[in-house]
């Protein structure tokens, strides 16, 4: 298990997760993190209540509470894993707990708070969504916004001031940057969730700010629904990273019968997909369930007849393919004898010889110049 140290003064354990990952050089904390605590400390009084936002691994909220052991923290992130990370890196370096609240992206956020710390995320209009949700708040509450200088562009300062007061940047230190900004008390109009026309349907997509490709159809899917299951069977599929829901809709029109189970770590992404149902095929809800999750951690083993996946190939700012390994892997312990998982995967990737190396089979039911469309069968 590999630990690292942060702020060598708390000599703080923390981890990245899940734990069983393969991929050990990948650290739970970064510079931005360091440059954003070493600010807080050194030139902030200490906070009554902080609001935390996309703490990937709970680095900061663990620094925080070492720091100020009575101070209420209200943490808050889109991401189950992130969750997950957090709660166990502040248990296993015994921090009090007592006053972390944890609170996904769908909630509004507390009043009371003095001092609001932020991640830039990797999605441009779910940041817009969280600083209108913090121009909500109270006015002069001070803020701080840190993140690698590859990721602060003039659309990003741009949005800062749009939704906050005297914005300014600090000087960039071991490839990090901070911005600085005090809450207005004016709220702003959040523009999501916004929606779309899905072609050759007549269906409209509804997304929350922090769903892939929010504002129309991504080539992998729409390459995707042209290899997508069809039949009166009932069979129990699993739409594994279903971002809005748009394939697992588009299965449950070709399968009316079939029981759909709709899965990502995403908060925003699960209420999407609830959303899209509901709107645009509310006869069939009931035979739908929804659920946030680590891929398919805790499944039910041999319960799926089929499994349907677009595995992404990051996590928050690293590129890994060990989410997709852990989705194949799951994949195989949680469908029957007989189950297929079928997957779309851009052609650099090598899905193929991983699906081969461990289904023993791996065959291409499609492919172009970008995408390859793969099946393999769980066999006995």
């Amino acid at each position: 298990m590999t630990t690292d140290a942060l702020l060598g003064e708390h000599h703080l354990t923390l981890h990245r997760f899940p734990l069983e990952q393969k991929n050990r050089s990948l650290q739970a904390w970064d510079s931005a993190d360091e440059y954003l605590l070493d600010y807080t400390f050194e030139h902030h009084c200490p906070p009554q209540h902080a609001l935390v936002l996309n703490d990937a691994f709970g680095a900061i909220t663990a620094a925080l509470i070492a720091q100020y052991p009575t101070i209420r923290v209200t943490c808050v992130s889109d991401s189950f894993v992130s969750h997950q990370a957090c709660q166990y890196n502040l248990a296993v370096n015994t921090l009090n707990t007592e006053h972390v609240t944890s609170q996904n992206s769908l909630t509004s956020l507390p009043q009371d708070v003095d001092l609001i710390l932020m991640k830039v995320p990797k999605n441009a209009g779910f940041m817009q969504h969280q600083l209108a949700q913090i121009s909500q708040l109270a006015a002069d509450i001070p803020v701080i916004i840190a993140g690698k200088v590859k990721e602060i562009h003039s659309s990003t300062l741009k949005s800062v001031t749009h939704f906050l007061s005297e914005p300014k940047t600090s000087l960039a230190v071991k490839k990090s940057r901070l911005i600085f900004a005090i809450s207005t008390g004016k709220p702003v109009k959040d523009k999501f969730p916004t929606s779309w026309a899905l072609e050759k349907t007549n269906f409209t997509i509804y997304n929350h700010a922090n769903v892939f490709s929010r504002d129309s159809l991504d080539i992998g899917a729409r390459f995707f629904a042209n290899y997508l299951p069809q039949g009166k069977k009932p069979l129990k599929v699993i739409d594994l990273g279903c971002g809005n829901g748009v394939i697992g809709l588009l299965t449950l029109a070709k399968m009316p019968n079939a029981k759909l189970t709709f899965v990502d770590e995403s908060a925003m992404a699960v209420a999407s997909a609830e959303h899209n149902v509901l709107h645009n095929l509310p006869e069939q809800i009931s035979n739908c369930t929804f659920i946030q999750n680590d891929c398919l951690t805790d499944f039910t083993l041999g319960s799926a007849d089929l499994v349907l996946c677009n595995p992404p190939f990051h996590q928050a700012q690293a590129i890994t393919d060990h989410i997709a390994w852990q989705m194949f892997v799951q994949a195989k312990q949680t469908l029957k004898q007989g189950g297929e998982l079928r997957i779309i995967g851009n052609r650099h990737l090598e899905y193929q010889e991983k699906l081969n190396r461990l289904f023993g089979n791996c065959k291409i039911i499609g492919n172009n110049k970008k995408f390859t469309v793969l099946s393999a069968t769980k066999r006995g």
